[in-house]
């Protein structure tokens, strides 16, 4: 409530209902023997007393997790829920190994996946509802994940140009990105981060790029490139089998996102996560080696 500023957002935060935030609000005045709401209009508010509670939840908790962390490492089995998050290339090209390998070497552990982008799975991690998540972001646009958050770079991934079999760089083994200037695009949905990049590298040639049709599938961008309606970048990670009707032809200077798992430091002794991070490392290291 300290952060949403009202009981109906705190419950949607927690996945509650508002009358179990209310139930908990009662409860804690009643251990703390303090008032810690308010009415303010038709809401509530804290008061002074709740403030001080609230600003010190977080580090409450933070320390119930470094303490649960400790004791799994102590017991030093591999076990339990683990809840990862990846972006949909990632999730299709590099954690189905990761979890295929984890519920081989651990079988009482229990990994549930979940396909997000970054600007979803990361307040997740930070509120405790996801473990581990994976996410991206390029070289002249570095992702902030935050204070008390680990980061580790797992991979490098790098686009190509999808253009029709009948596009003048269609036989061509790379093309300048200067070069694209005129075509016409077909692109993620605005606000993606490939959509952000598309539209940022080319206006800094000082090209407005032409976005004539958007879709966040690559199978939906390789069948309007096939049927010669535009032009697309793809990246290698997860990526499909081509079409016939299309071509993949490499970007110079080369385009790279860069891939990183991120988790809370407080967690960092589990051996669940532990594992989780080797996992991720060497699926990486496969696909670098193809």
């Amino acid at each position: 409530m300290a952060s949403t500023g009202s009981v109906v957002g705190a419950a949607a935060v927690l996945h509650v209902t508002t009358s179990a935030v209310s139930q908990q609000l009662a409860r804690l005045e009643r251990e703390t023997g303090q008032e810690l709401s308010e009415r303010q209009g038709r809401g509530l508010r804290l008061t002074p007393a709740g403030v001080l509670l609230a600003g010190h939840a977080a580090e409450l908790l933070a320390h119930a997790e470094r303490v649960e962390a400790a004791l799994a490492e102590h017991r030093g089995v591999v076990a339990g829920p683990l809840r990862v998050a990846a972006f949909a290339t990632a999730a299709r090209g590099l954690l189905p190994q990761v979890l295929r390998d984890l519920r081989a070497r651990h079988a009482g552990l229990v990994v549930g996946l979940a396909e997000l982008e970054p600007h979803e799975a990361l307040p997740l991690l930070r509120r405790g509802e996801l473990d581990v998540v994976v996410v991206q972001d390029w070289v002249a646009d570095p992702l902030a994940v935050g204070e008390g958050l680990g980061r580790r770079e797992l991979l490098e991934d790098r686009f190509d140009v999808a253009v029709p079999v009948g596009h003048w760089a269609a036989g061509r083994s790379s093309v300048e990105v200067g070069e694209l200037g005129g075509e016409e695009w077909i692109s993620w949905s605005r606000g993606q981060i490939c959509h952000d990049w598309l539209l940022g590298t080319f206006r800094g040639l000082g090209v407005e790029p032409r976005v004539a049709h958007t879709a966040s599938e690559h199978s939906t961008q390789f069948a309007l490139v096939g049927a010669g309606l535009g032009i697309a970048v793809v990246p290698r990670l997860g990526r499909e089998a081509v079409p016939d009707g299309v071509r993949m032809v490499a970007i110079t200077p080369v385009a790279v996102r860069r891939v990183f798992a991120v988790w809370r430091l407080t967690t960092s002794p589990r051996p669940a996560i532990g594992a989780a991070l080797t996992a991720l490392d060497q699926a990486a290291a496969e696909l670098g080696a193809r």
